[in-house]
């Protein structure tokens, strides 16, 4: 089977179904291929930043997501830990400002892609990519897909195809993509659900050589993690459970005894972590969005609001140069600059974090610091128009 569209968009969670979103709103005709199945959870620190829900407010679809039982974040606290203190910094949101949000991948990506499908997007699941269509020039012109079961093969024909497939992206590789800027440090994170926690804040412990967290998310339930340098995982990894109670007690030992005392759902999983890295946005018939175009470690819980950001930059970009060619490379060059201008101050502070190598009065100004990174991505955000092709 073939199939001809506008845009053809590899990957449909956070970044890709939010990129099928926008562009189908503004009138376009594409198609998003994800090759897992609708619903499912993946790794995720669910957290969103600021910015982040000043677009899902703007999309019009925080009502969806608190429909789905999606606590509201009223404030955070910063828990320092050393010599058995617990110092702690409380941030409340701000008076007239939205409570920040948390969903489980499992509301926030079915909002985004049914969100997506009633644009007029067309959304295939269990549907992989095993390559990209080239055209006399070499310029990508669409991808070569099989589905899953019925091992159907297609190709679908698009000026456009955008990798929003992950950090191991496969349009990413296809094309060679370039990296551009590669990070060194990384951290293993263990995490798992709980109820019994408290639902109105998000929680952050940090003690020399480890840190820990809570992110209230749904169903009563709030993601507990702790984390450590990526060298550790070899001795966590070999008992997940037994490792995570270990250095969540190491880490916060009140924190420890709060989900002893509460009631842990489901099983306890592991990422050993990866290094950070931005890569080329963008070249002839591609572009990337999401982890697909630029990683980094998750131990700032940025990444979903990057994928968002992102996928409104790439989408502007698009729709502001419908007719393709130089206007449609110059666009894409500014989305690449935008987001690599917005990312570097956060990117450089979270590569420090991610390193393990502070103490505890180093770490007291780069969480401030962090704070302040973010400032001129959510007043880009915030400063955006709505127009019409865009609005829900």
């Amino acid at each position: 089977m073939t199939t001809r569209h506008d845009v053809v968009v590899v990957g449909g969670r956070a970044a890709g179904a939010a990129t099928a979103l926008l562009l189908a709103r503004a009138g376009l005709d594409v198609l998003v291929l994800e090759t897992g199945r609708p619903g499912t959870d993946t790794l995720s620190t669910h957290a969103l930043m600021r910015g982040a829900v000043v677009q899902l407010e703007r999309w019009g679809l925080t009502g969806a997501i608190d429909r789905a039982g999606t606590p509201a974040v009223r404030a955070t606290e910063f828990h320092y830990l050393d010599d058995g203190d617990d110092d702690v910094t409380t941030v409340h949101v701000r008076p007239g400002q939205s409570p920040l949000r948390a969903p489980r991948r499992t509301v926030l990506d079915r909002v985004l892609v049914d969100a997506a499908a009633a644009a007029g997007a067309e959304v295939r699941f269990s549907t992989r990519v095993t390559g990209v269509l080239r055209d006399p020039r070499g310029a990508v012109c669409g991808v070569e897909h099989l589905t899953r079961g019925t091992r159907a093969a297609g190709r679908a024909h698009a000026p456009l195809v955008v990798g929003a497939d992950g950090r191991r992206s496969t349009i990413a590789a296809a094309v060679d993509a370039p990296v551009e800027h590669a990070g060194t440090a990384s951290s293993a994170v263990l995490y798992t659900y709980v109820a019994g926690l408290p639902r109105d804040r998000y929680r952050w412990c940090y003690r020399p050589g480890s840190t820990a967290g809570v992110v209230p998310t749904n169903d009563g339930l709030a993601c507990v993690w702790t984390g450590a340098p990526a060298a550790r995982f070899a001795e966590l990894h070999h008992d997940l459970d037994g490792g995570f109670r270990r250095l969540l007690a190491e880490t916060s030992p009140a924190l420890a005894a709060d989900v002893a005392a509460g009631t842990v759902e489901g099983p306890v999983r592991g990422f050993p972590g990866a290094a950070g890295f931005h890569r080329t946005a963008s070249g002839p018939g591609w572009a990337l969005v999401g982890d697909a175009g630029y990683f980094k470690d998750p131990l700032t819980a940025h990444g979903i609001t990057d994928a968002l950001r992102d996928a409104e930059l790439l989408a502007r970009a698009v729709t502001a140069s419908p007719g393709g060619g130089t206007a449609r490379r110059d666009a894409l060059r500014d989305y690449q600059d935008t987001r690599d201008r917005l990312s570097a101050d956060v990117a450089a502070i979270t590569e420090r974090i991610a390193s393990y190598a502070w103490d505890l009065a180093e770490l007291r100004d780069l969480l401030p610091a962090l704070s302040r990174a973010m400032r001129p991505e959510t007043a880009a955000l915030t400063a955006l128009d709505t127009p019409t092709t865009l609005a829900a």
